[in-house]
Protein backbone atom coordinates (compact mmCIF):
# COMPACT_ATOMS: atom_id res chain seq x y z
CA UNK A 1 0.00 0.00 0.00
CA UNK A 2 1.55 3.45 -0.70
CA UNK A 3 1.09 6.40 1.82
CA UNK A 4 0.99 10.34 1.32
CA UNK A 5 2.03 11.92 3.97
CA UNK A 6 0.60 16.14 3.69
CA UNK A 7 3.49 17.41 6.26
CA UNK A 8 4.07 21.06 4.22
CA UNK A 9 2.04 23.76 6.79
CA UNK A 10 3.20 26.17 9.40
CA UNK A 11 2.74 25.63 12.93
CA UNK A 12 0.50 28.81 13.62
CA UNK A 13 -1.97 27.58 16.32
CA UNK A 14 1.08 26.02 18.11
CA UNK A 15 2.60 29.48 17.94
CA UNK A 16 5.40 28.68 16.02
CA UNK A 17 7.29 30.09 12.79
CA UNK A 18 8.47 26.77 11.58
CA UNK A 19 6.92 23.46 10.64
CA UNK A 20 4.99 21.78 13.79
CA UNK A 21 5.98 18.48 12.24
CA UNK A 22 9.87 19.14 13.33
CA UNK A 23 8.80 20.18 16.71
CA UNK A 24 10.31 17.85 19.78
CA UNK A 25 7.71 15.27 21.59
CA UNK A 26 9.57 12.90 23.82
CA UNK A 27 12.91 13.58 21.92
CA UNK A 28 11.62 12.24 18.80
CA UNK A 29 10.22 15.05 16.21
CA UNK A 30 6.67 14.68 15.79
CA UNK A 31 6.86 13.89 11.67
CA UNK A 32 9.32 10.55 13.61
CA UNK A 33 6.46 8.66 15.56
CA UNK A 34 4.21 9.27 12.27
CA UNK A 35 6.99 7.44 10.44
CA UNK A 36 7.64 5.21 12.97
CA UNK A 37 4.10 4.08 12.97
CA UNK A 38 4.05 3.91 9.06
CA UNK A 39 7.24 1.60 9.18
CA UNK A 40 5.41 -0.94 11.80
CA UNK A 41 2.69 -1.11 9.41
CA UNK A 42 2.80 -4.58 7.52
CA UNK A 43 0.52 -3.37 4.71
CA UNK A 44 2.69 0.28 3.89
CA UNK A 45 5.39 -0.85 1.41
CA UNK A 46 6.14 3.14 0.11
CA UNK A 47 5.78 6.28 1.77
CA UNK A 48 5.67 10.02 0.03
CA UNK A 49 6.37 12.67 2.54
CA UNK A 50 4.99 16.26 0.58
CA UNK A 51 6.83 19.25 2.01
CA UNK A 52 8.52 22.11 1.71
CA UNK A 53 11.61 21.88 0.25
CA UNK A 54 13.28 24.39 2.86
CA UNK A 55 11.95 21.92 5.41
CA UNK A 56 14.15 18.69 3.24
CA UNK A 57 17.24 19.02 5.17
CA UNK A 58 15.25 18.72 8.50
CA UNK A 59 13.44 15.94 7.24
CA UNK A 60 16.80 13.92 5.89
CA UNK A 61 18.54 14.40 9.01
CA UNK A 62 15.14 12.83 10.67
CA UNK A 63 15.16 10.03 8.24
CA UNK A 64 18.38 9.23 8.59
CA UNK A 65 18.23 8.94 12.07
CA UNK A 66 14.97 6.65 11.66
CA UNK A 67 17.01 4.06 9.36
CA UNK A 68 13.50 3.42 7.82
CA UNK A 69 13.90 0.30 5.69
CA UNK A 70 10.93 1.35 3.36
CA UNK A 71 11.41 3.37 0.63
CA UNK A 72 10.49 7.44 1.28
CA UNK A 73 10.07 9.87 -1.11
CA UNK A 74 10.09 13.56 -0.73
CA UNK A 75 7.86 15.54 -2.57
CA UNK A 76 7.12 19.28 -3.30
CA UNK A 77 3.97 20.71 -1.21
CA UNK A 78 1.82 23.40 -2.32
CA UNK A 79 -0.11 26.33 -0.80
CA UNK A 80 -2.83 24.68 0.17
CA UNK A 81 -3.40 20.98 1.68
CA UNK A 82 -5.21 20.09 -1.22
CA UNK A 83 -2.75 21.13 -3.63
CA UNK A 84 -0.37 19.66 -1.56
CA UNK A 85 -2.19 15.70 -1.90
CA UNK A 86 -2.44 16.99 -5.78
CA UNK A 87 1.24 16.96 -6.50
CA UNK A 88 1.54 13.79 -3.71
CA UNK A 89 -0.74 12.03 -6.25
CA UNK A 90 1.02 12.97 -9.23
CA UNK A 91 4.57 11.48 -7.65
CA UNK A 92 2.89 7.95 -6.90
CA UNK A 93 4.66 5.19 -8.60
CA UNK A 94 3.13 4.17 -11.98
CA UNK A 95 1.58 0.94 -10.29
CA UNK A 96 -0.52 2.80 -7.33
CA UNK A 97 -3.99 1.41 -7.70
CA UNK A 98 -4.85 2.54 -4.01
CA UNK A 99 -3.63 5.09 -1.41
CA UNK A 100 -4.09 6.08 2.10
CA UNK A 101 -3.26 9.68 3.07
CA UNK A 102 -2.60 10.58 6.47
CA UNK A 103 -1.63 13.98 8.03
CA UNK A 104 1.69 14.11 9.48
CA UNK A 105 0.13 16.05 12.87
CA UNK A 106 -1.59 12.74 13.69
CA UNK A 107 1.32 11.09 15.21
CA UNK A 108 -0.36 8.84 17.57
CA UNK A 109 -1.86 6.69 14.88
CA UNK A 110 -0.89 2.74 14.90
CA UNK A 111 0.51 0.33 12.93
CA UNK A 112 -3.27 -1.54 13.38
CA UNK A 113 -5.02 1.41 12.17
CA UNK A 114 -2.89 1.82 9.03
CA UNK A 115 -3.07 -1.74 8.49
CA UNK A 116 -7.01 -1.90 9.04
CA UNK A 117 -7.32 0.78 6.29
CA UNK A 118 -5.06 0.06 3.69
CA UNK A 119 -7.19 -3.72 4.33
CA UNK A 120 -10.52 -1.88 3.60
CA UNK A 121 -9.16 0.31 0.61
CA UNK A 122 -9.14 -2.38 -1.37
CA UNK A 123 -12.85 -3.07 -1.18
CA UNK A 124 -14.54 0.25 -1.50
CA UNK A 125 -13.55 3.08 -3.68
CA UNK A 126 -13.13 5.51 -0.76
CA UNK A 127 -13.09 5.88 3.52
CA UNK A 128 -12.21 7.71 6.00
CA UNK A 129 -10.84 6.70 9.69
CA UNK A 130 -13.26 8.62 12.20
CA UNK A 131 -14.99 7.98 15.56
CA UNK A 132 -18.51 8.69 16.91
CA UNK A 133 -19.35 12.15 18.03
CA UNK A 134 -19.45 11.97 22.02
CA UNK A 135 -20.64 15.68 22.73
CA UNK A 136 -23.74 17.65 21.88
CA UNK A 137 -23.25 19.26 18.77
CA UNK A 138 -24.70 22.79 18.48
CA UNK A 139 -24.83 24.44 15.16
CA UNK A 140 -25.24 28.63 15.64
CA UNK A 141 -25.14 31.53 13.57
CA UNK A 142 -22.65 34.41 12.69
CA UNK A 143 -23.81 36.00 16.29
CA UNK A 144 -23.38 33.04 18.54
CA UNK A 145 -27.00 31.98 18.65
CA UNK A 146 -27.75 28.31 18.80
CA UNK A 147 -29.69 27.38 15.22
CA UNK A 148 -30.11 23.44 16.16
CA UNK A 149 -29.12 20.61 17.66
CA UNK A 150 -28.13 17.47 15.12
CA UNK A 151 -28.80 14.01 15.97
CA UNK A 152 -25.18 13.17 17.82
CA UNK A 153 -25.87 8.57 16.86
CA UNK A 154 -25.64 10.62 12.87
CA UNK A 155 -22.10 12.73 13.95
CA UNK A 156 -18.86 11.03 12.88
CA UNK A 157 -15.30 13.06 14.03
CA UNK A 158 -13.23 12.53 10.79
CA UNK A 159 -9.53 11.81 11.12
CA UNK A 160 -6.95 10.31 8.89
CA UNK A 161 -5.95 7.59 7.44
CA UNK A 162 -8.19 8.28 4.72
CA UNK A 163 -8.05 6.16 1.88
CA UNK A 164 -8.96 6.24 -1.59
CA UNK A 165 -9.14 4.57 -5.71
CA UNK A 166 -5.86 6.41 -7.26
CA UNK A 167 -7.85 7.29 -10.56
CA UNK A 168 -10.93 8.16 -9.06
CA UNK A 169 -8.65 10.70 -6.39
CA UNK A 170 -6.95 11.68 -9.49
CA UNK A 171 -10.11 12.59 -11.45
CA UNK A 172 -11.68 14.29 -8.40
CA UNK A 173 -8.85 16.35 -8.08
CA UNK A 174 -8.67 17.58 -11.00
CA UNK A 175 -12.40 18.26 -11.28
CA UNK A 176 -11.43 20.37 -8.47
CA UNK A 177 -9.29 22.56 -9.99
CA UNK A 178 -11.95 22.93 -12.95
CA UNK A 179 -14.49 24.09 -10.29
CA UNK A 180 -12.61 26.16 -7.73
CA UNK A 181 -13.44 23.92 -5.16
CA UNK A 182 -11.71 24.71 -1.68
CA UNK A 183 -11.79 21.42 0.77
CA UNK A 184 -10.69 20.39 3.91
CA UNK A 185 -10.17 16.97 3.25
CA UNK A 186 -10.06 14.46 0.33
CA UNK A 187 -13.26 12.79 1.33
CA UNK A 188 -15.01 16.15 0.81
CA UNK A 189 -14.07 16.01 -3.23
CA UNK A 190 -15.59 11.99 -3.57
CA UNK A 191 -18.94 13.75 -1.99
CA UNK A 192 -18.63 16.47 -4.28
CA UNK A 193 -18.71 13.82 -7.06
CA UNK A 194 -21.32 12.12 -5.58
CA UNK A 195 -18.61 8.86 -4.86
CA UNK A 196 -19.31 6.76 -1.59
CA UNK A 197 -17.42 7.31 1.12
CA UNK A 198 -17.33 4.51 4.34
CA UNK A 199 -16.12 5.00 7.66
CA UNK A 200 -13.66 2.81 9.35
CA UNK A 201 -13.77 3.32 12.90
CA UNK A 202 -10.46 5.50 14.14
CA UNK A 203 -8.75 5.37 17.72
CA UNK A 204 -10.05 7.75 20.43
CA UNK A 205 -6.18 8.62 20.73
CA UNK A 206 -5.34 9.80 17.10
CA UNK A 207 -5.59 13.13 17.85
CA UNK A 208 -4.18 15.85 15.58
CA UNK A 209 -1.26 17.81 17.11
CA UNK A 210 -2.24 21.56 16.80
CA UNK A 211 -1.81 23.61 19.83
CA UNK A 212 1.00 23.24 22.46
CA UNK A 213 -1.89 21.57 24.67
CA UNK A 214 -2.39 19.23 22.14
CA UNK A 215 2.09 18.48 22.91
CA UNK A 216 1.16 18.03 26.15
CA UNK A 217 -0.99 15.37 25.70
CA UNK A 218 0.78 13.42 22.95
CA UNK A 219 3.43 13.10 25.42
CA UNK A 220 1.47 11.90 28.02
CA UNK A 221 0.02 8.83 25.62
CA UNK A 222 3.41 8.14 24.09
CA UNK A 223 4.69 8.08 27.93
CA UNK A 224 1.89 5.87 28.50
CA UNK A 225 2.77 3.56 25.91
CA UNK A 226 6.27 2.69 26.97
CA UNK A 227 7.83 5.45 24.80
Amino acid sequence: MYLLIPAAGIGKRMGSNRNKLLLLVRSQPIIGWTLLAAQAASAIAWIGIISQPTDWPDLKAILADLKLTKPVELIPGGSTRQESVYNGLQALPADAEQVLIHDGARCLVTPDLFNSCAEAIRHCPGLIAAVAVKDTIKVVDGQGIIQSTPDRQQLWAAQTPQGFDVKLLKRCHAEGVRQSWEVTDDAALFEKCGIQVRIVEGEETNLKVTTPQDLAIAEFILTSRGF
